[in-house]
């Protein structure tokens, strides 16, 4: 590999809007996202799933799918 042109690898802070930290690597210094694995719905259990325009029970009707267990 060639000398000097690869990037530091770095010990970096991330910060989440929702206030959690990591400790981790990376070649940049400080990083901040907006979502994280605290506060996104699909790992905390708070996911809506919307049927937009009736897909869903479209889909059950033309397929004669009933919702009995």
């Amino acid at each position: 590999m060639k000398e000097g042109i690869h990037p530091n690898y770095q010990q970096t802070v991330i910060k989440c809007a929702c206030g959690a930290t990591y400790n981790t690597g990376s070649t940049k210094k400080d990083l901040h996202v907006e979502i994280c694995s605290n506060c996104h719905p699909f790992f905390t259990g708070k996911q809506k799933l919307v049927d937009t325009g009736g897909r869903v029970d479209k889909f059950k009707k033309r397929f004669g799918i009933t919702d009995k267990e």
